[in-house]
């Protein structure tokens, strides 16, 4: 019989690629595979996964493998490979290291998916998708970068905290690169229950807000000591799958190819897009203040630097 459930495959069974392998699981998306070049610890995890589904009353597919084989005409590729940071060190210092890991992974899944969307969680992010989109040679729209649906959530997250109301009503995005210094959330554009943020915080309590929100992947770092945030970038990325599978056609902000797009050419940004069956099928233009558009730039600046060190 051929197969009928969509295929997933993770490649990085840490943190938060099991977490993004058990929400999978949770919400019933898809079979999915788990790679890792440590013997034994995908294949461990894919069997804790699975015995946790009669539990769930789940049937999808878990494997874990040392190996590539088994990923073989997979829907979706999550590339999530790669040493995470630790206390004190930015995402750009892990460029040299994990350029290399991610152009290994790349080639592939690439030679047994080729047809997959690929979405890289690799830090740092915005330069690693633009080098996957390289090596691959896959339409653009088939290849992004998860990173505007994890600090959005953040945002929403402190937002909804601060004001004592449901996350479920507040809207807010998080745009350019994902770095502490370059992301920007768009403060002018957050509602609550459709009434503007600044109708409801002061300027003072909002610029808190975003500067937690900048830090909201170090502030875990920090709390953790050791390793970084999995369950909220694993949810993100399970948002994402579920978008492309289901074809939801979820306005989600992440990492995307822009041809023109806020006059940019030829580069990765995080930028709100329509995300369904096509892929990445639209790019949507938000609305910026004049100090948003300037920390905008800023970011595109940042990631093109660094763009630049891959020397491709």
């Amino acid at each position: 019989m051929g197969r009928t459930r969509a295929k997933v495959t993770i490649v990085g069974a840490g943190n938060v690629g099991h977490s993004a392998a058990q929400w999978m699981l949770s919400h019933r998306l898809a079979d999915v595979v788990l790679v890792d070049v440590i013997e034994g610890m995908p294949q461990g995890k894919a069997l804790d996964l699975l015995e946790a589904e009669p539990i769930e009353g789940v049937d999808v597919r878990i494997t874990g493998t040392n190996g590539y084989d088994e990923t073989e005409q997979s829907d979706i590729v999550v590339i999530v490979a790669g040493i995470a940071r630790k206390p004190g060190m930015s995402r750009e210092d892990l460029l040299a290291t994990n350029a290399g890991i991610v152009r290994g992974v790349t080639e592939q899944v690439t030679k047994r998916s080729p047809n997959a969307h690929l979405i890289v969680v690799t830090n740092p992010l915005d330069v690693m998708v633009y080098l996957v989109h390289k090596i691959s040679r896959f339409p653009p729209e088939r290849v992004m970068g998860q990173s505007g649906a994890l600090d959005s959530t953040r945002f929403r997250t402190f937002i909804a905290q601060t004001l004592g109301v449901s996350v479920q009503d507040v809207s807010a995005m998080v745009i350019g690169a994902h770095s502490d210094t370059h992301m920007v959330p768009l403060a002018s554009l957050a509602t609550v229950g459709g009434i503007p943020l600044r109708r409801l915080l002061s300027p003072d309590r909002i610029a808190a807000l975003v500067d937690r929100t900048r830090k909201g992947g170090a502030e875990i770092v920090s709390l953790l000591k050791t390793g970084s945030a999995f369950f909220a970038p694993g949810a993100a990325i399970a948002q994402m799958v579920e978008a492309i599978l289901l074809d939801r056609k979820r306005v989600l902000p992440l990492s995307a190819y822009l041809s023109g797009q806020y006059g940019v050419r030829d580069l990765y940004v995080g930028v709100p897009a329509v995300l369904g069956a096509g892929g990445v099928e639209r790019i949507l233009d938000a609305p910026m203040d004049d100090g948003e558009r300037k920390a905008f730039d800023a970011a595109v600046a940042s990631i093109r630097e660094n763009v630049a060190l891959l020397k491709l």
